[in-house]
């Protein structure tokens, strides 16, 4: 049977790309004579630096707070803050800086372990938002849920806070607890929600083989192996003998856009367009066409299930899966992150996080601020979570096999 879905299999024994570019891209190293901007005056910036210099007593805090013990350190974390608020002015939730405690958070986190709750949020018109929890932990066994708006953080309200303050709040060690107030759409009023951390080891890629003839990859976010842990669930789904697929990306809060790619690549034919990053003038735009693995047929029938914590590179997926007659779409609107950021460094343990472009499906139209409408809809509640009824999953069956 898996022959009849398979056009080849050559490439599941190749090498295979799982780099990082499309996030990560190294800044090119100024002169003192370039770096200095020609038509700003910075008579202000030094200024408040020699008052704060000459004037400033700390304020007692709390023991639990680090503080700068030499002027150097002090130095230090002063560049930190001008750095940091230079990012802020810009108004955009996803740009800011990344100093070395964030900046060693965000690269645990894109390797797949670290300790915390489990959960991608975001700030969406200008409130900290819930992407998504992480499937099987802390977060989503509390009973946090995509949407829910974190109003506060151990007591501490999270209006004006960025996505990196707010995971330093969030993050602690295994076995320590941290509260959030969260408002959740149907709720009358806000409520508590404890949630007592622990490592995090992302379940990235997994599989389950259903007694109705039907395959299920579900990938949980797009970690730097995500790529090589795909193509072995791909094997499965192929020696399984099976042609009907659900790629579940619900939930799947995105990640290094290489993934997805990739993965996409295993349905498209050689230099199908899969999304174009729009510089908007800027730079010349980038296009990211499928490499061409391709190795299925027209026998291969598939449904992509997303929800509203499908983001940024799971949303280039399905559109791109959908665009190309590969795959039907079904679910709920997704989370409608159309933006592309890049990790640029600043010092050898700092990074700056910028958004430098917009996405655009393989339509050229880049992802709506409400996400990514199905083709066919599909909702879920309360009663059924709580019931364990996956009714999104019910009806993508129901698809495959009108297909």
């Amino acid at each position: 049977m898996a022959a009849t879905i398979l056009v080849a299999v050559v490439g599941f024994g190749t090498g295979f790309l799982a780099g990082h570019s499309a996030l990560v891209r190294g800044s090119s190293i100024l002169s003192s004579e370039d770096s200095m901007p020609q038509d700003v005056d910075f008579a202000a910036v030094w200024k408040a630096w020699h008052i704060i210099n000459d004037n400033f007593v700390p304020a007692a805090v709390a023991t639990s707070t680090p503080i700068a013990t030499t002027t150097a350190d002090l130095n230090q974390q002063k560049v930190y803050g001008m750095i940091g608020g230079l990012a802020a002015s810009l108004n955009d939730p996803y740009t800011f800086f990344l100093p070395p405690v964030q900046n060693t958070q965000f690269a645990s986190d894109m390797s797949g372990a670290f300790e915390g709750v489990g959960m991608e949020i975001d700030v969406k018109d200008g409130v900290l938002t819930v992407v998504s929890p992480l499937k099987g932990t802390p977060a989503e066994k509390s009973g946090i849920r995509s949407s829910d708006i974190i109003l506060k953080i151990d007591g501490v309200s999270t209006e004006g806070m960025d996505v990196s303050n707010a995971v330093k709040h969030i993050r602690g060690p295994k076995g320590s607890t941290v509260v959030l107030t969260v408002l959740r759409s149907g709720w009358d009023e806000p409520r508590e929600i404890k949630i007592i951390r622990d490592v995090i080891n992302v379940p990235v890629v997994t599989t389950t083989e259903r007694d109705d003839g039907i395959f299920v990859i579900q990938v949980a976010t797009f970690t730097a192996n995500a790529p090589d842990l795909f193509r072995a669930g791909l094997r499965e789904f192929v020696t399984s003998g099976k042609s009907k697929l659900i790629l579940d990306l619900r939930g799947n809060p995105g990640g290094y856009l290489d993934g997805a790619v990739n993965i996409g690549s295993w349905f498209l034919p050689s230099g199908a367009v899969i999304v174009t990053e729009d510089y908007a003038g800027h730079a010349a735009n980038v296009v990211h066409r499928s490499l061409g693995y391709n190795v299925f047929n027209k026998n291969l029938k598939m449904v992509v299930l997303v929800d509203k914590g499908s983001a940024s590179a799971s949303e280039i997926l399905a559109e791109a899966l959908r665009y190309h007659g590969v795959a039907k779409i079904v679910g709920t609107n997704t989370f409608g992150k159309g933006v592309v950021q890049e990790l640029f460094p600043i010092t050898d343990d700092t990074s700056l996080k910028v958004t430098v472009a917009r996405w655009l499906g393989p339509d050229g139209i880049q992802i709506p601020h409400d996400g990514i409408v199905p083709d066919i809809m599909s909702t879920t509640t309360e009663e059924f979570i709580k019931a364990k009824k996956d009714v999104q999953m019910e009806k993508a069956v129901e698809v495959l096999n009108k297909m």
